[in-house]
């Protein structure tokens, strides 16, 4: 079947941003579809890893979560933990996992990564810890420059994603950023990743699809 102009348009600036991640000491692939990226990431899981997630919807919309709940790996799920404690717990159990799972707020095309985080938890697993932290990107979060991406970031991955915890905040009701001081905020840290010090910790598969805010 011949590619669309939207699926060209995906590959090539995926080609330019994968040469650009890897110049920055990450490791990239880039994907054409969610069937070949769930295909690629279990590729990059080693069998019996202990493997955790935070923020994670786009790889739960190629359904790699459910592949790791249902292969040989030791999974660490906050979400079927029951109580708050437990949750907590397992926030700090994924900062010693071998393999983190994410997604990405944005990115910009000269390979940097914009995540936004309420409690931490999940960029804090991006910086440091994990052994490997393993982002699933759709094509739809990647914009020219930074500045681009932390607006993207800020106004639309960060109101879409209230509509689901529907926290007391002002973009909860008008899907608008208004730089607010809630303390249901889900803006408390605002974090750039523009590069591995520890080449190829950090590993992206880029998916020529719209996935995830």
């Amino acid at each position: 079947m011949m590619a669309t102009p939207k699926e060209l348009y995906y590959e090539k600036r995926g080609q330019i941003l994968v040469k650009n991640l890897q110049s920055r000491r990450f490791d990239a692939w880039y994907c054409r579809d969610r069937h070949e990226a769930l295909k690629k990431a279990l590729e990059l899981i080693p069998a019996g890893a202990s493997v955790g997630w935070g923020g994670a919807m786009s790889a739960q919309e190629i359904g790699l979560q459910d592949a790791v709940k249902a292969g040989n790996y030791d999974v660490i799920d906050r979400d079927s933990r029951k109580t708050p404690e437990e949750k907590a717990q397992a926030a700090i159990d994924c900062l010693q996992a071998d393999v983190f799972l994410t997604g990405a707020n944005a990115l910009s095309l000269d390979g940097q990564m914009v995540n936004i985080d309420g409690n931490g938890n999940r960029v804090a697993a991006i910086i440091f810890g994990p052994k490997k932290v393993l982002v699933i990107a759709g094509m739809n979060k990647v914009e020219d420059t930074i500045e681009m991406a932390v607006r993207r970031a800020r106004t639309v991955a960060a109101p879409i994603n209230q509509q689901r915890f529907q926290g007391k905040t002002p973009c909860t009701v008008t899907g608008v950023c208004a730089d607010c001081k809630s303390e249901n905020c889900i803006c408390n840290q605002i974090v750039i990743t523009r590069g591995s010090r520890q080449p190829g910790r950090i590993q992206f598969i880029l998916v020529g699809e719209d996935l995830g805010f």
